[in-house]
């Protein structure tokens, strides 16, 4: 297994610098907006976009934690670990995750908000988009597009939680 980095720390925070952008100027009602990081990676992008939210618009956007895993349908799990602090019902709903693949995890995320209340619009921004998609979803924000081969896997790292900031791509044999 070969990787190779193909974001580094500086382009990753100009990626979610112009996402933030993008939802500035594609939603006219900012003060609707909720941030909705789907876990792990996804919520350590949405505090980013929060804290660029905050300094561009002086801006405090709530956000949550969405856990897809007891919504998925190839995992069961029992316990969902989701953290949503507002009622998202009439809200603009931003989720945002780190790779957007098969749209599986999305699906399970959108499935996820509904149970909890309901949005007025549910939007999705990805830092990286791969591909391959199984179901018809697309992202609304996108960081980097990266076709891969399916024998490829997108490996994303944060500081967070990998001490690093880089997205990298490697080979599975």
């Amino acid at each position: 297994m070969k990787a190779k980095e193909i974001v580094d720390d500086v382009t990753m925070k100009r990626a979610i610098t112009r996402i933030t952008y993008e939802i500035i100027e594609r939603n006219k009602n900012l003060d609707q907006i909720v941030l909705a990081g789907i876990k792990t990676r996804g919520v350590f992008i949405a505090r980013r976009i929060q804290e660029r939210l905050k300094q561009i618009e002086d801006l405090d956007v709530p956000i949550g934690e969405l856990d897809t895993k007891p919504f998925r349908d190839d995992v069961k799990v029992e316990e969902d670990t989701t953290d949503m602090p507002i009622d998202i019902t009439n809200k603009d709903v931003i989720l945002i995750d780190d790779v957007l693949y098969t749209g599986r995890t999305i699906r399970a995320a959108i499935d996820n908000l509904v149970s909890l209340g309901r949005p007025a619009r549910v939007s999705l921004a990805v830092l990286v988009d791969r591909g391959h998609r199984e179901l018809p979803i697309r992202a609304d924000y996108v960081g980097k597009n990266i076709p891969t081969s399916s024998l490829e896997e997108i490996v994303v790292e944060m500081t967070e939680i990998d001490g690093q900031d880089r997205v990298s791509i490697v080979e599975n044999a």
